[in-house]
């Protein structure tokens, strides 16, 4: 059984309840200003002042009350009215004047008599007001803010896109030795521009690193000295070895010993590239110095990892044999590089970046790499017996720095560097200027303690941070500003163990070199047993930790104290700055607070202006959001600015008549006429225009109680239209428009427009409703409505010119002739079309088809094309389409009276040409005009003509043009190219086919019709489309048509003409010989990228490679300069010399074959000798 239905709750009852009180703002400011409309006056005449008040609220019966000022420190509480004595039986319903306001800002945002919640907030807060006039003030940023805190490392700011040179320097900084070289290096005294010169600026910039009171240097100096594009980032690696390639020369100019062999002490090892006969097993190597070492990344690999994989040996066999020196012949052999001598500072360079050979550009690699703390390359070496006694060093190194490219790109991105400070003793993470201490690389037994047990490691507050999964083989924190995991325990398979179960790695996928140190201890064991004692360059004289910083250079240390002394006399500015704001801020506060406390009204009766709230709020705000009239008198000297008052519009409340508009009262705030004085004069602004309340546009509300009245009127007239609206049969009536009536009775019409007058029944727009042309009453009885006397009278009273038709007039006789006429006209069309569709009946069926089946040894006709389409869409529609008008083919015939199209040429045809049956010709030429004829009929092989083709018109028709349609067919990949011979043939196959391009037509009751060979030759011979193209369009113009259109590089297109391939780009359409309806024919060539690298590439294409790569350091000082001595290399006297071979030289490290003009072995990187 279906639950029962609740009963309906009862409506809520309507009204008030006995008793209750009829507060007027329950009404609504609108009902009561305008209440007088219709009512007490009914003519425009008759509106007085008050009522003009009351429709702003500014009259005695306005609903909107005085509300008090809520910011004044002692609010006066308005005395309330006594109650009027009276009944106040349960059955009276009491109007009350005498309601508390309830002020709040949604309630009263309307009332122009409350000027509370206009933005006083702002200032009754004292320190967010400061705060705001500090900021209006433009005071400029705190130079105390630029002030380096406590031992923070300086940070270096960014001058465009100088990050990577950036990065290098706060590496180098941290290197004491160098640092120490650096500003030991001294000039020459007789070297003028000694300040432009790098290395001096080179020394400001690290004395700034060091003793600077700023938290950040600007290195403009430097970079202008280097001559670097500060809008073009460079690759950060390039940059290093070029900028050590400069300062080695330059060290190489000093007396000290130690600083003419520092960058070479410092960075530089050594290398042995060897490689072993498997025959004679003769050992050829090569010795070579290094500044770094290059590493190939791999997914989820340690560096470790990488580093044997350098090392490991490679077999040299098949196309690849060595030649070996002693056997005289191309031998199997085994090549591999050793480390031989490891400098203090190793640095590890990343290739990150990759050389894609399929898009031509370079890559960047985001595969995972980690990397220890501490680095032991004790297996990673070989000892060399060179019979000179070396001091034993530790072969362990500890992580120093770490160089990131942020960023997808090898194009663009970012450098930053992180950085183990030897001041400080802990990690940094240097973006620029910006300078963070990075807890979580520090390697410490407590935190990986804490790893261990829970998972995660506090991050330093303030940087973003991500929730960790747990799990046991790996442990990870994760930094999102500096990309680091550290990582706890084996992450693959292939390493053995930690020897200490402490050891920890870092992973990163935007590592792009890592900096190693040499530990200081020398007498450090390595942690294995049977391990050979490493021999390795000397150490440097300071040590690492327990660094003393350097002495500066006299004239850097004076450059920097000169940059402190004027930040430190910019702070003492800003200072003073301050005070003269915090002063000139307290008087505009207690100015602003003073007068917005006292320009509340409280009656009607007191002297009062009236103002936009807009403009009020402006006023407010001005001295919080721009600058104030003083600070602009401070400024006068430093730039142009227009001292005149400031001028607060009200013209959002001002109508066109330039008076106050009554519809915009929501908008309108009065003040006391006291406070706008001490407005204009204390506070030196000005409003406009300046309006009081009785300035309220007259014209303006006679408009709106014109309207205001239609709405009351229009209403009452309708109702009574439509109880009297309704007449009889019998009764005589009158005829009005049924739209415009429909419109008029709608509560609000749309016709109605505030601006004009409603328009009457017999408007331009509904008069053809009732009255034809003629004058007389239309026959479409639809349009128009049949109303009573009454109902006329009403609408006459309304509209006074307006006159109709009664119900006595008939209908217009012409109008209804006319009618009938247009029906038999229609009608005689229809069968017109049945008969002549019927007579051509061949024709309509079986034209435009395409098909010439039983046409063969029968006689036919030209016709145009367009003629046959314009006569089926009429047979379509007879009543509404235009019949045909006649045949004309004399667009077939030149002057001379020949054709000036061939039939068997399938050029010559396109689709305005129609073939039919003569019979059909002999029917036309009897319902139409038609001529001349021009008869033809197909043997089978050809169609013969009654008229001859007139070969000079029928060129000149083809060759003049402007503009033509060309057609391009690709070629397949079966396809062969085109030739001369293959042209001819297939114009002659074109020609026997001929027909098929022709618009004729078959019977479709022939049974099965086999597919056209012209479109099964369109399908063989690939895809076709069609351009097109100006008489001087050049070639290479045709071919970026092609490559838009069908996305076919110009570089890959091979276009044939006639058989012929086109070669010259220059060439024009006309000077090719194209004519009109020719076609060409496009193979698409594959690029091939063996040939872009060959050396045979054009000029032009690698002036387009270097665009896109950039100009690199081309145009610095460190492009210009040379390049780094590295020593000469020892050769043995058995390897084979450079050019012994005709293809270029062999290397005798890698055994490469070069080219006869490289100078260095594109392999490895080996020098030559000079040849």
């Amino acid at each position: 059984m279906p639950p029962k239905r609740l009963r309906r709750a009862s409506p809520a009852s309507q009204g008030l309840s006995a008793g209750e009180r009829l507060k007027r703002t329950k009404l609504g400011h609108d009902q009561l200003a305008w209440a007088w409309v219709g009512t007490e006056v009914t003519n425009e005449a008759h509106i007085t002042q008050e009522h003009r008040l009351a429709t702003c609220g500014f009259s005695d019966s306005s609903i909107f009350s005085f509300c008090s000022n809520k910011y004044l420190k002692a609010a006066v509480k308005a005395k309330e009215s006594p109650v009027a004595d009276g009944e106040l039986d349960d059955d009276i319903i009491v109007v009350s004047d005498d309601d508390t306001p309830n002020c709040s800002a949604k309630s009263c945002k309307n009332n122009p008599n409350c000027l509370n919640y206009l933005g006083q907030e702002k200032w009754e807060n004292e320190e967010k007001a400061r705060d705001a006039y500090f900021k209006a003030s433009d005071l400029g940023p705190n130079p105390k803010d630029e002030s380096r805190n406590g031992k923070t490392p300086v940070g270096l700011k960014n001058l465009g896109a100088t990050c990577y040179a950036n990065a290098f320097l706060q590496v180098w900084f941290q290197d004491i030795p160098f640092r120490t070289g650096v500003f030991n290096c001294q000039r020459s005294q007789s070297e003028e521009k000694l300040e432009e010169s790098p290395i001096f600026q080179l020394q400001v910039t690290f004395a700034a690193m060091q003793s600077s009171n700023l938290s950040a240097f600007n290195p403009v100096k430097l970079v202008e000295s280097l001559k670097l594009r500060t809008t073009e980032q460079q690759d950060a690696q390039e940059f290093s070895k070029l900028f050590m390639a400069h300062l080695d020369t330059e060290f190489k100019k000093q007396s000290d010993p130690q600083l003419t062999s520092l960058i070479a002490d410092q960075f530089q090892g050594k290398q042995v590239y060897a490689t072993i006969c498997s025959q004679c097993h003769k050992r050829s190597e090569r010795e070579a110095e290094f500044l770094e070492i290059e590493v190939n990344l791999a997914n989820n690999a340690k560096l470790e990892e990488r580093i044997e994989a350098m090392l490991e040996p490679e077999t040299l066999n098949g196309d690849n044999q060595y030649f070996c020196s002693r056997c005289e012949s191309l031998r199997d052999a085994q090549r591999q590089t050793e480390l031989t001598e490891l400098p203090p500072v190793l640095h590890f360079s990343l290739l990150r970046f990759v050389y894609d050979f399929t898009t031509m550009e370079r890559k960047k690699s985001k595969q995972l790499i980690s990397f220890p703390h501490t680095l032991d390359m004790s297996k990673y070496t070989t000892t060399r017996r060179t019979g000179r006694s070396v001091p034993e060093v530790s072969p362990k190194y500890h992580l120093r720095g770490i160089l990131q490219h942020k960023g997808p790109s090898a194009y663009h991105g970012h450098y930053e560097a992180q950085i183990f400070d030897v001041a400080t003793q802990a990690w940094y993470q240097f973006n620029d200027e910006t300078v963070t201490k990075i807890d979580s690389l520090t390697p410490d037994a407590k935190a990986a303690s804490k790893i261990n047990r829970t998972g995660s490691q506090p991050i330093k507050p303030g940087k973003s941070q991500t929730k960790l999964k747990a799990n046991s083989s790996k442990k990870k924190v994760v930094e999102v500003d500096s990309d680091i995991e550290i990582l706890d325990g084996p992450i693959s398979a292939k390493m053995h163990s930690p020897s200490t179960p402490d050891k920890t790695h870092i992973s990163s996928r935007d590592a792009y070199m890592l900096i190693y140190a040499r530990s200081p201890s020398s007498n450090e064991s390595n942690g294995t047993q049977g391990t050979t004692t490493i021999t390795c360059k000397r150490e440097s004289a300071s040590s690492l930790q327990g660094t003393i910083y350097p002495t500066l250079p006299d004239r850097a240390l004076q450059v920097v104290q000169e940059i402190d002394a004027r930040h430190v006399q910019s702070c003492e500015d800003y200072v003073l700055k301050l005070q003269d704001a915090e002063n000139r801020f307290q008087n505009i506060r207690q100015r602003v607070m003073s007068i917005y406390r006292s320009w509340q009204l409280s009656n009607n009766a007191e002297n009062s202006v009236v103002l936009s709230r807009k403009a009020l709020e402006r006023w407010l705000s001005h001295h919080l959001n721009s600058r104030s009239t003083d600070e602009k008198d401070n400024q006068c000297d430093e730039m142009e600015i227009d001292s005149g008052p400031t001028i607060f519009s009200s013209s959002d409340i001002v109508c066109e008549h330039g008076k106050l508009d009554p519809g915009e009262v929501s908008n309108m705030k009065r003040v006391t006429q006291n406070a706008f004085d001490r407005m204009v004069a204390e506070d030196e602004c000005q409003f406009d225009p300046t309006l009081g309340p009785l300035d309220v546009c007259e014209e303006c509300v006679k408009d709106s109680f014109k309207e205001r009245l239609y709405q009351v009127e229009h209403p009452r007239l309708v109702s009574l239209f439509d109880e009297i609206s309704s007449v009889e049969d019998d009764h005589r009536g009158y005829w009005v428009s049924k739209l415009w009536l429909k419109d008029w009775r709608l509560a609000k019409p749309k016709m109605h427009n505030r601006s004009r007058e409603d328009p009457p029944p017999n408007d331009p727009e509904y008069e053809s409703h009732v009255c034809c042309e003629h004058e007389g009453l239309t026959p479409n009885s639809m349009s128009r409505r049949r109303i009573s006397q009454e109902a006329y009278e009403i609408l006459k009273s309304l509209f006074p010119e307006w006159t109709t038709l009664s119900t006595d007039d008939e209908v217009c006789a012409v109008c209804e002739a006319l009618i009938h006429i247009s029906k038999e006209d229609k009608r005689g069309a229809r069968i017109q079309a049945e008969e002549e569709k019927a007579k051509l009946k061949h024709m309509h069926d079986s034209a435009l088809t395409g098909s010439i089946m039983f046409l063969e040894h029968a006689p036919c006709a030209l016709v145009p094309a367009p003629f046959i389409r314009k006569w089926k869409q009429w047979l379509f529609r007879p009543a509404e389409l235009p019949r045909p008008e006649s045949i004309d083919n004399g667009q077939f015939i030149c002057q001379h009276g020949l054709l000036v199209l061939n039939p068997n040429d399938a050029d010559d045809l396109d689709n305005r040409v129609a073939v039919i049956t003569r019979s059909d010709w002999d029917i036309l030429q009897g319902l139409y005009p038609a001529g001349p004829l021009i008869s033809l009929e197909y043997d089978g092989d050809q169609w013969t003509h009654s008229l001859d083709v007139c070969e000079e018109c029928r060129k000149d028709k083809r060759y003049n043009f402007d503009v033509i349609e060309l057609t391009v067919c690709i070629l397949v990949a079966d396809d062969p190219d085109p030739t001369p011979e293959t042209y001819a043939a297939r114009t002659s196959e074109k020609s026997k086919l001929v027909q098929q391009t022709l618009i004729t037509y078959g019977s479709r009751r022939g049974g099965a019709v086999r597919q056209s060979k012209r479109i099964r030759q369109v399908k063989e011979s690939g895809r076709k489309r069609k351009f097109g193209v100006l008489r001087n369009m050049t070639l290479r113009e045709l071919k970026i048509l092609i490559q838009d259109q069908m996305d076919i590089p110009t570089i890959s297109q091979r276009l044939y003409y006639q058989g012929l391939e086109l070669d010259d780009n220059e060439a024009t359409i006309d000077s090719l010989g194209v004519l009109a309806g020719d076609s060409m024919d496009l193979r698409e060539q594959a690029e091939d990228a063996d040939l872009l690298d060959s050396n045979s590439e054009s000029e032009s294409r690698q002036r387009k490679r270097r665009r896109e790569e950039g100009q690199g350091f081309e145009g610095t000082l460190l492009g210009n300069g040379g390049h780094m001595s590295s020593g000469h290399s020892s050769q043995h006297e058995d390897d084979p010399e450079p050019g012994e071979f005709e293809s270029g030289p062999r290397c005798p490290a890698c055994t490469f074959q070069n080219t006869h003009e490289t100078l260095a072995c594109a392999m490895c990187d080996t020098m030559f000798h000079s040849l």
